[in-house]
């Protein structure tokens, strides 16, 4: 093992317990009940948890604030900042225990209280949580004295709940709100954040690790409740208590950015790197363009529209103007129903050019979906050509709280040590995990304290086992060739051919000819617009066309079979050539129609003697650029298809168009390297084993009949 890349697991010897904290806060959820529906206890509760939190790191110095305002109400916020010894300070004289005091006018003083917050935290309350509304509802349904009452004795204080403490009570919380979570929104569980920043700050981060005075930018630009940036920043001052950790942050859900907010303030951090709202949507809004990150950690949502009608509006608008040379995502979109790939580019657009590093989860999709000229594809295509992927983790599945798939962990890297250069190293920990005492959600799995160690070892070890596989960038890279069989056909125009005709989709559903499901609807539409009436009218001339043909074909109905697809095609046009509207294309797409594949056909050739392609039969096939193509098509596709015709349908000395496109490609095929054949067992084993079972089975039903009769 490599020391020197290698450090320990961050992981606590002792387990955190905050069964205390959740017990109580979700006693007082259920006090809630009948004035508010579950969905909506947290429109109490995160609040009320935020201010208690505040509240009890403010104690120790809140008499000295609260003196110093009334003797001047004008004081900057700065000095009264110096004071309580935070970015944020309250100089209200009541805190929840003193509310208690006149529960006639609780509702109100509890608004007085939350005034003298400063200006950051009111911003939270009101702006974000909108709690005055709440805190109405509850005094007019009964429920705010007990609700007060019950908070005043919720210990959080920082002295006894630190930030990795309070983490864990905030992930308890939103874990049970989002049990119900909308799809895509799966929320990290910190063993895996844990594992994330562990496996990140591995490599290429001893400076942040051991100097003084070096800057660490921390990024995540779909932060949630902050929970990676906080375990970073808790990883980072851990191992180097002079390092100097600074925090940035996009969340567009209101509740879980008004709890990053809370921790980033505790922690002292800018709260203006902590961007939230509408405004913060990281696939619209790059909210720091000018800042460079060493690092970035990131769990985007999963399977979540950037574009169409159920994305958020103007998205796709901004997502395909980032599109465009020198925009973020210039690599290319995926689909339109999953994000997960624009925020990876975003997250690498984002890494500081000469050592920056990534960890962003993912589920399987980012990996192989999308065909070969997909956008998903040229996206991994790039990222492969860059050289910027280190590693990718399978992790097991049942790990989080509202989807039990399996998820991936990408690493990505500018600063890559020279022995990976070049490489992608794959680790499957799928089995790396143990089983939770009980189930929470769909998490019904954990990894622990050796696993996590152990999926660190064999990142930082980089040597190959049953666990890790390691390939050059150019493994994944793949060529999409085209395949053909020769034109071989028999045509005849029987009773069974020109019935084809008729019912193909070639002469039912042709925009160039006619269709008759738009004919149809353009057909009632009254009044139609000039567009539509062009139209109409085309298909009017096509319908026209159609009966023609058939007409004629009908009038010359034979059994005569031409074996020569060209002497059929011949035929046709001394039939066909005068109707109105007839064209060579036109003419070989109905002569295709009527003729059928046929082995003892003649081969069809051009004027230069070359076999003519039956465009109908074509294939494709995927071959990795590391494989020699023809020894490929020997090997695999001419024992089935002998006389297979191949080729890479690209001119690289033409424009590039839809149809002349490089169709080289991209995927990570993760469970294929990890495969393991397991032999069948024998029919005579099998049957050996039935037998037996029918042994037990019979003697057993045979006892049963005998306790019965005695």
């Amino acid at each position: 093992m490599r020391d020197r890349y290698f450090y320990e697991v961050m992981f606590d010897d002792t387990s955190i317990d905050v069964s205390k904290e959740v017990g109580l806060v979700w006693s007082i959820a259920n006090s809630l009940r009948g004035a508010y529906t579950s969905d909506k206890y947290k429109d109490v509760i995160i609040p009320m948890v935020i201010i208690r939190r505040f509240e009890c790191a403010l104690e120790a110095t809140k008499d000295a604030v609260v003196a110093k305002h009334k003797q001047n109400p004008n004081l900057p916020a700065a000095i009264l900042c110096q004071v309580s010894q935070y970015p944020f300070y309250n100089y209200s004289e009541y805190n929840l225990k003193r509310l208690l005091d006149d529960s006639d006018n609780i509702a109100s003083n509890l608004k007085s209280y939350i005034e003298g917050f400063s200006a950051n935290i009111q911003l939270i309350m009101e702006k974000l949580l909108k709690f005055s509304t709440q805190i109405d509802k509850m005094d007019k349904s009964n429920r705010l004295y007990s609700v007060v009452k019950k908070f005043s004795d919720l210990d959080l204080y920082p002295s006894h709940v630190d930030s990795m403490k309070m983490g864990y009570i905030f992930e308890d919380i939103i874990r049970r709100f989002s049990e119900n979570a909308e799809a895509g929104d799966h929320y990290t569980p910190r063993e895996v954040i844990r594992l994330m920043v562990n496996v990140l700050l591995a490599e290429g981060c001893d400076d942040l690790l051991t100097e003084d005075g070096k800057i660490a930018t921390v990024l995540d630009a779909a932060c949630g409740s902050g929970g990676m940036l906080s375990t970073a920043y808790d990883f980072l001052r851990r191992k180097n208590p002079y390092v100097d950790v600074r925090l940035f942050g996009q969340e567009i859900n209101p509740e879980s950015y008004a709890i990053c907010l809370a921790d980033m303030l505790i922690k002292g951090q800018d709260i203006k790197n902590i961007m939230g709202d509408e405004e913060a949507n990281t696939l619209k809004t790059d909210c720091f363009p000018d800042q460079k990150m060493r690092l970035v950690i990131m769990n985007p949502p999963f399977g979540t529209p950037w574009g169409g009608k159920d994305a958020p509006e103007g998205q796709e608008k901004a997502v395909r103007e980032e599109n465009k040379k020198g925009g973020r995502f210039e690599h290319g979109l995926p689909g339109t129903g999953d994000s997960q790939l624009l925020f990876m580019q975003h997250a690498i657009n984002k890494l500081d050019k000469k050592n920056g590093r990534a960890a962003i989860i993912t589920n399987g999709s980012p990996l192989f979906s999308g065909g070969t000229t997909s956008g998903e594809s040229q996206i991994r295509r790039w990222m492969l050509e860059e050289d910027l992927i280190e590693a990718i983790i399978a992790l097991p599945t049942q790990l989080f709280y509202n989807t039990d798939i399996g998820i991936y962990i990408f690493i990505l890297s500018r600063n890559k040590r020279p022995d990976r250069r070049g490489k992608v190293q794959l680790i499957n920990a799928v089995d790396m995990w143990k089983p939770l005492r009980k189930s929470l959600g769909k998490k019904r799995r954990e990894i622990d304290r050796e696993s996590m160690k152990k999926i660190t070892e064999l990142y930082s070890n980089f040597e190959e086992n049953q666990y890790c596989k390691i390939f050059p960038n150019e493994e994944f890279l793949y060529k999409e060739y085209a395949v053909y069989q020769p034109l071989q056909r028999r045509g005849v125009l029987n009773e069974e051919s020109i019935e084809r005709l008729r019912t193909s989709s070639y002469f039912t559903s042709n925009s160039n000819i006619f269709n008759k499901t738009d004919f149809e609807q353009l057909k009632e539409m009254n009044p139609r617009s000039a567009a539509d009436k062009k139209k109409y009218q085309k298909y009017l001339a096509g319908q026209q066309f159609v009966e023609n043909v058939l007409a004629i074909l009908e009038a010359n109905r034979s059994d005569h079979v031409f074996m020569d697809y060209g002497e059929f095609e011949k035929h046709l046009k001394s039939l066909l050539s005068k109707v109105e509207g007839m064209s060579a294309s036109r003419l070989n797409g109905i002569a295709m129609v009527l003729a059928m594949m046929d082995k003892t056909a003649v081969v069809q050739k051009d004027r230069k003697g070359k076999i003519i392609k039956d465009t109908t039969t074509k294939d494709t096939e995927i071959i990795k650029l590391t494989q020699d193509p023809e020894e490929y098509f020997y090997r695999e596709v001419y024992p089935h298809v002998p006389d297979a015709i191949w080729a890479y349908e690209y001119d690289p000395e033409k424009k590039e168009s839809s149809t002349n496109k490089e169709k080289l490609g991209a995927e990570f095929p993760f469970t294929r390297f990890f495969y393991e054949y397991k032999e069948p067992e024998k029919a005579d084993d099998l049957l050996d084993q039935f037998m037996e079972l029918e042994k037990s089975l019979s003697k057993k039903i045979a006892a049963l009949q005998e306790s019965e009769e005695a």
